[in-house]
């Protein structure tokens, strides 16, 4: 069950927990990076699902003509010829569409024409295979009376469709030419000089009526879901444009919006309603936990790649914190048991984190020996400088990696990296101390870093203190990059500083462990501590 919950408690538990909250709907274009066309859709957002919806034209009444295909007649009129105007052409390998139709005019006054509609035949002529300039003669010259059949095309290129009586680009008429990316409109009243006026083209009472509607195409549940901005694998950001894709591998496509201000409204919007129900499944699962155990913080981040080869630079990860433990997940854990299904699990006090620019950070892990790295991330540019390990025995550490890690809000690495330092804090509180194996002067010692006494070094049999000082008095370290560390106390009676020197199976462990430990201090005696460390981190974000 998911959380250890039986099926019907969490389904019932969720559905009882969500407010409803009003829909927001906006049109924008869902855009195809192979084709590099972009499609007209409706997107509607609820609390719990992302739907997109395409336009097509649906019978509403009357008797409808069997398939997808209208056939309609149209009488020429004298001034605005079939009222109508076109574009596409097998040239360009698009279908001729009506891009236009002019209000109270011919083509109008069916009711049965739509912009959008893919024209496949004119008086009986199939044109599916037609070009533009092909389909303008036909219609020119097939008289007063032009009887067009006609299917609505859903996805037609957003180019070739036009709102409802706006006005076509500008360009000369007058030699007769047309162009198929183009509206030809003008060129549709004929030649003939002597075009009768006739009666309007109404529709009779027993024919067909049409609507053209947005119709559900495709539902993204956001429960888990991840955003992303950028091209698949790339670090190439994608302009005014995003990706919704569900737990059980959905996807919205591409969704492009009309101005970067829709944009950034719709990002913030799909952002905000998947963060509300993380909470929800945090709130699920806590339920479940003990005290010391609660889920504090889920959300995808990207893993930078390094060193790979693939044409993959960024990889999706879960993160999550939970208890003593930061977890990284290929997929979200969604019952009980895939907690333990984790790619890799860290101890709190063992990772130090580190917010770098806008939107990116890193973590560096407790088994992780580094080499000094310059990394290009976007537009922005870091070093990171650890220690390093050049030997080839079979005994030094392994050469390992950190993670570097991006988001894809700006606010929401600031949140992350509050939450961490949070995390990290309540755990040093609660755990009160860690104890590491070490060596010192050829003895085996242990190391206990503790959160009420300092530093402690004793022997591991008799349990014999042999030093003890407090975090106050530690004013510095070296450490040789591989196992041993210099930690340098001051004497509180003779100010005079004292060596100790450790070593240390797994040495960045400690050290990271240190740092733990001496910041929960720093924020136990200072409670403005983390509060100006937020506030420093939203000015970094906002700037």
């Amino acid at each position: 069950g998911w959380w250890g919950l039986s099926p019907p408690c969490w389904a019932t538990g969720l559905q009882m927990c969500l407010p409803r909250s009003p829909t927001k709907t906006a049109v924008a274009l869902l855009y195809d990076e192979e084709s590099e066309n972009a499609y007209d859709v409706r997107l509607k957002l609820t609390k719990e699902v992302l739907t997109i919806q395409k336009q097509d034209v649906v019978c509403v009444g009357g008797s409808h003509q069997g398939r997808n295909h209208r056939t309609v007649t149209l009488r020429r009129q004298a001034v605005s010829g079939l009222g109508l105007s076109i574009k596409g052409g097998s040239e360009h390998n698009v279908p001729v569409v009506i891009s236009k139709i002019f209000k109270d005019q011919a083509a109008d006054q069916t009711g049965m024409l739509f912009v959008g509609d893919a024209v496949l035949q004119v008086n009986g002529i199939n044109v599916e295979n037609a070009t533009h300039e092909e389909v303008v003669h036909l219609l020119r010259n097939a008289g007063n009376e032009v009887t067009i059949t006609v299917e609505y095309l859903r996805e037609a290129p957003a180019f070739l469709k036009l709102p409802l009586g706006s006005p076509g680009p500008s360009s000369d008429h007058s030699s007769g030419a047309s162009s198929p990316l183009f509206d030809s409109g003008l060129h549709l009243n004929g030649n003939s000089s002597n075009t009768a006026p006739s009666s309007p083209s109404s529709p009779i009472a027993k024919d067909p009526r049409y609507e053209k509607r947005w119709l559900d195409t495709l539902s993204v549940p956001l429960s888990m879901a991840r955003i992303s901005r950028y091209k698949a694998g790339a670090e190439k950001l994608r302009w005014n444009a995003f990706e919704v894709l569900a737990l059980d591998g959905v996807s919205s496509g591409v969704l492009r919006f009309y101005t970067a201000q829709d944009g950034a409204d719709w990002l913030r919007a799909v952002s905000a309603n998947i963060r509300e129900l993380t909470l929800q499944n945090m709130k699920m699962a806590n339920k479940c936990c003990s005290p010391s155990d609660q889920v504090v913080h889920m959300g995808w981040v990207n893993e930078k790649l390094q060193g790979a080869d693939s044409s993959q630079t960024f990889r999706p990860k879960f993160l999550a914190l939970k208890g003593p433990s930061f977890y990284v997940f290929s997929t979200p854990p969604v019952s009980t048991f895939d907690w333990v299904r984790a790619e890799r699990t860290y101890h709190l006090c063992e990772v130090l984190f580190k917010v770098h620019k806008v939107g990116i950070f890193f973590l560096l892990l407790a088994e992780d020996w580094l080499v000094a790295t310059n990394l290009l991330l976007g537009f922005q540019i870091f070093t990171v400088r650890t220690r390093a390990s050049h030997c080839c025995s079979s005994h030094a550490p392994p050469p390992g990696r950190a993670m570097f890690l991006n988001v894809e809000l700006r606010q929401r690495a600031g949140r992350v990296g509050e939450v961490l330092q949070r995390a990290t804090f309540m755990e040093v509180q609660r755990t009160g101390s860690r104890t590491y194996m070490c060596s010192w002067q050829g003895e085996m010692l242990c190391f206990t870093v503790d959160f009420a006494m300092g530093f402690t070094c004793f022997e591991s049999k008799t349990k014999n203190v042999l030093w003890r000082f407090k975090f106050s008095q530690l004013k510095g370290s070296s450490d040789d990059g591989k196992t041993r560390v210099k930690l340098l106390f001051q004497n509180l009676d003779t100010k005079q500083i004292e060596t100790k020197e450790l070593e240390f199976q797994d040495l960045t462990a400690v050290l990271h462990c240190i740092h733990s430990f001496i910041a929960a201090k720093v924020a136990s005696v200072d409670p403005g501590f983390m509060d100006s460390q937020s506030l420093a981190t939203k000015y970094m974000y906002s700037s």
